[in-house]
């Protein structure tokens, strides 16, 4: 009897070190290594589990059926590996037709053993797969995950980034604090490395790559060595508000004869450089294109007889033989991106704009195609300064891919979801023809933004598969490189993706998947900052990131230059500071179903209805917007030791008060507007009080956000120094104490 209860005890004590050895602290992953996707994935997945206190025991698929973690992960990373796993598991298989991205989720449990499965139709949708398991691990939340299939929404989902690549290659936001700083980063392979493995973790699959005129900072063209640069340089000259905001004088003759080597690099290292970046998003499974603009000849002009001329033959040559020497030389890149402007004339015959671009982009396209028959290259024509019909009818012998561009909400990404002007400005695209639909944030550059149902719903409704291409966003008047406005800044400055991760999240995964629930965000957010009460910061930045659409609504301006929410400004050469003055004049966004100050004052005097969303009710839904955030704020810890906590409490903090101070303008506006159309005294003692308690909440808000950033220059705003401004807020009291009734 004793022996048998030693035996037995020895058993138990096995079987509890064997079931201890197989748990916890060890989870089986399995995959076909030297796929870089899937290692990728893999590699995330361990860095999970690391988090957690658990090791990865890495293994061929081969080896899973033997293996004996009690939890497993496997993942294939096509078809064949798919159907593999399939006949070992006998799980449910792929969606047939399925298209490229797309994989299954599997959970199969047989006794003690479960294995988590991906599925995949390619290595992009493995690395998808994988990264949904590795987040599930960081949140927690492995045990949830149940069958599921995952196909994009959206194929082509990516970013627009303005690269400033040298002092004499600029970019078109170069003139501006952030696109110099950021020139040493465009030649940092950490920073890219980083930069492309963020965009991958956040669903997107496309970079874009926006310069006036990149060539001889990335390709040596036979016929043209001279103009080919070497090193990186930038001016020591300080850039002001004077730069034309076409681009035509971001070189100057000044700047030149003062200039700093930021890096030592021949040509044939940069070219060596920008095909191991390319190489790098291939293997994140990201594809690369190059925008220019037209016709800029930095670094060129004044070699070989080159110049900005259209009607010049060595000028049409030299971008010929530079397209395609780049396309040659960057067998990654997937396709050219055009614009017919900023510097061209309305000629007409061969040096018309559309004849112009198709003797050199086109041309050059058509000789890389001799050269290389099997290539796929999109040429991408952009809608700015151009429209649809004419530039349909000036290609229509063009036989290579062929897409437009299109500024969906022109400058500001983050007015409406439902912005109208689709409708009309791509009625005339035909039929088979697809356009890239750009999303431009030009209204929001320091605060962290996040409002899944705004997201999702433009998301939904961007035009359909029958006419989109792809989907972009980005900026035009910041570089998003890394960050350089805060007062206590990581070293190296963090990249502004990260910074802002919680809303390329948004853009990403719901370009992806529109139907992910909100839940995955405010999980996300609950894990990531434990000191935050669950659920309050999700709902915190939800209610802040609802003032500024709102805003812009009531007071759009559709260029970047017209309009900058976080300031009330636009450039100097445009009107600068917006006083209410503007606010009774202004317009309203076309669509948002608001009724502008004036036309409420007339109707009001007119004891008429108004119909429609009036002033009042905007300013009131601000208000209710920043109560709610304030509300939430103070309902989470004041004093927390996260400092990306901190920054974002601080975030919505300026943001609340600037949604106030915005109600109590657009009331002070209102009230103003009310004395002038009838004359009652008692609206102008109103406005003067309304815009006092503005002027409070400005206060507050430049306090807030002076905290966590510093001043900068802006290339298509100008100065942005919020406690300057405070004067011009203050001048609006005055605007109203002051003010002459007219009919």
């Amino acid at each position: 009897m004793r022996r048998h209860r030693i035996v037995m005890f020895l058993v138990s004590a096995w079987l509890a070190a064997s079931t201890a050895h197989a748990m916890a602290g060890e989870v089986g992953l399995f995959y076909t290594s030297g796929q870089p996707q899937t290692e990728f994935a893999g590699n995330e997945i361990r860095a999970a589990l690391k988090i957690r206190g658990d090791a990865a025991i890495a293994g061929d698929l081969l080896q899973l059926p033997k293996a004996m973690q009690q939890i497993r992960i496997a993942i294939a990373a096509n078809g064949e590996e798919s159907r593999q796993i399939d006949g070992v598991f006998h799980c449910a298989d792929l969606k047939s037709g399925i298209s490229s991205q797309s994989y299954a989720i599997r959970k199969a449990i047989s006794g003690r053993l479960t294995t988590y499965i991906v599925l995949a139709a390619d290595a992009s949708g493995a690395m998808y797969g994988g990264l949904d398991v590795a987040e599930a691990i960081r949140l927690d939340a492995l045990t949830s995950l149940h069958d599921s299939d995952h196909t994009p929404f959206i194929s082509r989902r990516g970013i627009k980034f303005n690269i400033p690549l040298d002092a004499r290659t600029p970019s078109y936001s170069d003139a501006g604090d952030s696109a110099q700083q950021n020139i040493p980063e465009m030649w940092s392979a950490d920073f890219w490395h980083e930069f492309l493995d963020e965009m991958a973790r956040q669903r997107l699959n496309t970079l874009t790559l926006w310069n006036l005129h990149p060539f001889p900072s990335i390709v040596k063209v036979p016929e043209y060595p001279d103009v080919a640069l070497a090193d990186v340089m930038r001016t020591t000259l300080p850039f002001d508000t004077s730069y034309a905001l076409t681009g035509r004088d971001m070189v100057r003759p000044a700047q030149l004869a003062h200039l700093e080597t930021l890096k030592k690099m021949t040509i044939e290292e940069k070219i060596k450089f920008w095909q191991e970046v390319m190489d790098y998003a291939h293997d994140r499974g990201i594809d690369v294109y190059l925008f220019t603009w037209n016709v800029f000849t930095w670094a060129a002009e004044g070699k070989y007889g080159i110049t900005n001329d259209q009607t010049n033959p060595i000028t049409v040559d030299y971008f010929r033989k530079s397209v395609r020497q780049t396309l040659l030389t960057y067998p990654r890149l997937a396709g050219i991106g055009i614009t017919a402007g900023e510097n061209m004339q309305n000629l007409t015959g061969e040096a018309s704009k559309e004849n112009w671009l198709l003797n050199t982009y086109g041309a050059a396209i058509a000789d890389v195609k001799r050269l290389q028959p099997e290539r796929s290259i999109v040429l991408i024509h952009r809608l700015n300064q151009a429209t649809v019909k004419p530039v349909v009818e000036a290609w229509k012998s063009y036989t290579e891919p062929f897409d437009l561009e299109y500024k969906y909400s022109v400058a500001h990404m983050y007015s409406s979801p439902t912005p109208p002007f689709a409708k009309h400005d791509l009625a005339d695209l035909p039929h088979g023809m697809h356009a890239w639909i750009t999303a431009r944030n030009d209204d929001i550059y320091n605060y962290r933004w996040g409002d899944p149902d705004y997201a999702r719903e433009y998301i939904r409704n961007l035009p359909g598969p029958e006419v989109r291409a792809g989907f972009l966003v980005g900026s035009d008047g910041l570089i998003w490189g890394r960050e350089f406005t805060s007062t206590e800044p990581d070293s190296p400055r963090q990249l502004f993706i990260k910074k802002q991760w919680y809303s390329l999240m948004m853009w990403g995964r719901l370009s992806f998947e529109p139907d992910v629930p909100d839940t995955l965000f405010e999980r996300t957010l609950d894990i990531r900052f434990p000191e935050a009460a669950p659920g309050k910061l999700f709902a915190a930045m939800a209610a802040a990131s609802k003032i500024i659409p709102q805003v812009t609504r009531f007071f759009w301006s559709g260029n970047d230059l017209a309009w900058f929410p976080e300031a009330c400004i636009s450039h100097p050469s445009h009107k600068g500071f917006y006083t209410v003055k503007d606010f009774i004049g202004g317009a309203v966004m076309p669509g948002s179903g608001i009724v502008n100050i004036r036309a409420y004052a007339d109707a009001v005097s007119q004891n008429k209805s108004v119909d429609g969303i009036s002033p009042p009710q905007v300013a009131a839904a601000l208000r209710d917007y920043a109560t709610q955030t304030l509300k939430l704020v103070n309902e989470m810890p004041q004093q927390v030791t996260d400092k990306e906590l901190r920054l974002t409490l601080g975030d919505l903090n300026a943001m609340a008060h600037l949604g106030n101070y915005y109600a109590d303008k657009i009331m002070g506006a209102t009230d103003v507007a009310l004395y002038n159309a009838t004359g009652d005294s008692g609206q102008q003692q109103s406005s003067m009080k309304t815009l006092e308690a503005a002027l409070q909440e400005w206060n507050q808000y430049a306090a807030i956000a002076t905290v966590q950033y510093r001043p900068q220059l802006l290339t298509r705003i100008g100065y942005v120094d919020l406690n300057a401004l405070t004067a011009k807020v203050q001048q609006d009291i005055e605007i109203a104490r002051n003010w002459k009734r007219s009919p």
